[in-house]
């Protein structure tokens, strides 16, 4: 996945730009991104302050390594499955 120009503070900070008053074109035009992205942003990042943000990364981190020692352990016991099912 492409990595963001913004980091996910400096998104909250732009969302909160906008709540405080600013309109969405403003913000948009400013910081030099399309509307679509704005509310792609909002939809995620919406509500959350910077603590959640960086709570949410490291879930996220932590679930893709969880998930990548499942696959492995998977991959180990099919394995196994197959070497006691040959017949000798």
């Amino acid at each position: 996945m492409k990595k963001s120009r913004f980091t996910e503070e400096q998104i909250i900070g732009i969302l909160q730009e906008v709540g405080a008053g600013m309109q969405v074109v403003e913000v948009t035009r400013k910081h030099g991104i399309c509307a679509g992205t704005y509310y792609a942003w909002k939809s995620k990042y919406e509500g959350m302050t910077i603590p959640d943000v960086r709570r949410m990364k490291t879930l996220e981190t932590e679930n893709s390594q969880l998930k990548r020692i499942v696959a492995n352990l998977t991959l180990e016991i099919t394995a196994a499955k197959d070497m006691l099912s040959r017949k000798w």
